[in-house]
């Protein structure tokens, strides 16, 4: 699967995902459901029939879709939005986020895709938040309960530098919050490494060419930089930069000349 995070963050994402699966590129895309371009995002999966559809369980953008006071350990107490993610971080190591409300604020997510008519093929989080602890259980557990089977392991072997150190404390946190093991469904992710690497198109052939084989999820964030991704989102230019990479005739040629067979989660 080439899987596209962030879908309903923004217009100019939305658009740039639309892009990357008209071009035989992007199988799947992980939608946020609580921001205002939910609805556009919407209004396009009509038009991708063959675009696998999950939830980007979002914690840490916009407000809840379930009442402030039913989430109040993921919530700043003025605002009722989502606390920021350092601080959500916080609350998390020190055991003050209550499993309760992430099942509350999980199934309101998952309720507001489904009745916009829409069936999740796939569970993850935006920033990975369901990877952290307290988040992990409740998350999974509500969404094996709506029928999801295939759910985001965010754990790939780390390169040097700070996006390994980046994504060994990811993988640190999620052996601390899953500590029953990996779930059923999960299969190995790839791709977590490149994002905003200047080198991206570079990169993610020397990543393709390299592949272990079995089945494997290829993250990406492809979009077009527009007013709405600014509010919500400082990863603005490299999502250009990925997406012109995934519409290059270098990276198309070598995810579709045949040594590999694209699926969205659905599907498997």
């Amino acid at each position: 699967m080439v899987n596209a995070d962030d879908f309903g963050l923004s217009a100019g994402v939305n658009r740039g995902i639309e892009a990357a699966h008209a071009a035989g590129v992007v199988t799947s895309a992980s939608l946020m459901v609580n921001l205002p371009s939910f609805e556009d995002a919407v209004a396009r999966a009509p038009r991708l029939p063959t675009l696998g559809i999950g939830l980007h369980f979002n914690l840490t953008a916009g407000a809840p879709v379930a009442p402030p006071r039913a989430v109040a350990s993921l919530v700043d107490r003025r605002s009722g939005a989502f606390a920021s993610l350092p601080r959500l971080v916080v609350r998390a190591l020190a055991g003050r986020i209550r499993p309760a409300h992430v099942a509350t604020e999980c199934a309101a997510q998952l309720g507001r895709l489904r009745a916009a008519g829409l069936t999740p093929t796939h569970f993850d989080g935006h920033r990975h938040v369901h990877a952290l602890p307290g988040v992990w259980a409740p998350a999974v557990a509500t969404a094996r309960a709506a029928g999801i089977r295939m759910v985001r392991v965010p754990v790939e072997p780390p390169p040097l530098g700070p996006a390994g150190l980046r994504l060994a404390l990811l993988a640190a946190s999620w052996r601390v919050a899953a500590r029953d093991g990996r779930p059923p469904g999960a299969v190995r992710v790839r791709g977590l490494a490149l994002r905003g690497t200047r080198s991206f198109a570079a990169q993610l052939l020397c990543l393709l060419d390299h592949l272990p084989s079995g089945t494997i999820e290829l993250v990406v964030h492809p979009g077009y930089a527009d007013g709405g991704l600014v509010r919500w989102d400082a990863y603005t230019g490299g999502r250009e930069r990925e997406l012109a990479a995934l519409l290059s005739p270098e990276v198309r040629d070598r995810i579709t000349r045949g040594d590999f067979v694209l699926r969205h989660f659905g599907q498997l």
